[in-house]
């Protein structure tokens, strides 16, 4: 019990308490949060991406194994949710929401806190390299899941390649390769460093004023089988791919797992708007929006049983 009070009190209360200011934040003033996510997907998440990956001890094979696995992971995750999702009757456009929702976790502004806050260095640079695959994945192949019944399927390659998360990635290899990396402690490198470590505090205020902008008119119980997905299923399927890759630094397996763990994203609830033919339908937006706010709620103690669990080295 004493394990479960200091991983909730040390790794998700701080998450906690800074999503739910913005939460607050939101209900009360009506703050829009587009303009702070276009600062964080434009300026705050790149630096932290360049700076982390630049200075990160983990070694070619392991950011390697991460790449695959995150791959491999939303793969399965989305054929597993898909055959779910048809089996319950689902069509297009909520099929393509469900299949998403079940697979796409918040890897960014919940799970590089939480990593971080639970795993320290090794958590933050695996969680980022983390969202850049995904966000990869998130811009091709869940476009082309969710624009099924519409014209090209492809339009998430160009969506993809204006995310600058990828070239902060590109850029990051590139200067170890050369090694031409700054010092850590140079002016270059501590400015980069402040302004990346602006993205976490940032990312949960916008994760808070996310939530008191849903409005959920979807009844709790039409979001229990992809919530079961995500917050269930998700991490089985997870451990079993970090354990088929072999890892060899045991905290990049766990964060790998807790990552995948994470709640749902907001990101699904965007792809179908924007790709879907009948992405506009009000379901869509309070189905997603339900979704969401079920696994972030339900993820709050889910996730401390899960870090202690992966601390605890039962696994890995």
């Amino acid at each position: 019990m004493s394990d479960l009070f200091s991983v909730f009190a040390t790794a998700i209360l701080p998450i906690v308490a800074i999503a739910g200011v913005g939460y607050l934040l939101g209900r009360r003033a009506d703050v829009d949060p587009g303009p702070l996510n276009t600062v964080t997907v434009y300026v705050l998440a790149p630096a932290l991406v360049l700076h982390s990956l630049a200075t990160t001890d983990l070694a070619g094979g392991a950011l390697a194994r991460i790449g695959g696995g995150v791959v491999a992971y939303s793969v399965l995750m989305l054929g597993l949710a898909e055959a779910v999702g048809r089996l319950r009757g689902e069509t297009a456009p909520l099929l393509g929401a469900f299949t998403l929702s079940s697979t796409f976790p918040n890897a960014g502004n919940f799970g590089i806190p939480v990593s971080a806050f639970a795993f320290g260095a090794v958590g933050r640079s695996t969680a980022v390299v983390y969202i850049a695959v995904e966000a990869m994945v998130m811009y091709t192949v869940g476009v082309v899941v969710a624009s099924r019944g519409r014209g090209s399927r492809f339009d998430g390659v160009g969506q993809a390649l204006r995310v600058p998360l990828v070239y902060a990635v590109a850029a990051a290899l590139l200067a170890r390769y050369l090694g031409v990396v700054p010092p850590v402690d140079s002016a270059a490198m501590s400015t980069l460093k402040l302004v990346g470590d602006a993205s976490i505090p940032v990312m949960l205020l916008i994760l808070g004023l996310q939530l008191a902008r849903r409005e959920s008119g979807t009844t709790l119980r039409s979001a229990v089988p992809a919530s079961v997905l995500k917050l269930g299923v998700a991490p089985v399927v997870a451990v079993g791919i970090a354990l088929a890759l072999g890892f060899e630094n045991a905290d990049v397996a766990r964060v790998f797992v807790l990552e995948c763990a994470m709640p749902a994203a907001v990101t699904p609830l965007v792809l179908v708007a924007e790709f879907s033919p009948d992405g506009t339908d009000g379901r869509v937006a309070e189905y997603v929006s339900t979704v969401v706010l079920v696994t972030t709620l339900a993820s709050v103690p889910l996730l401390t049983g899960l870090i202690v669990f992966l601390q605890a080295g039962v696994v890995f």
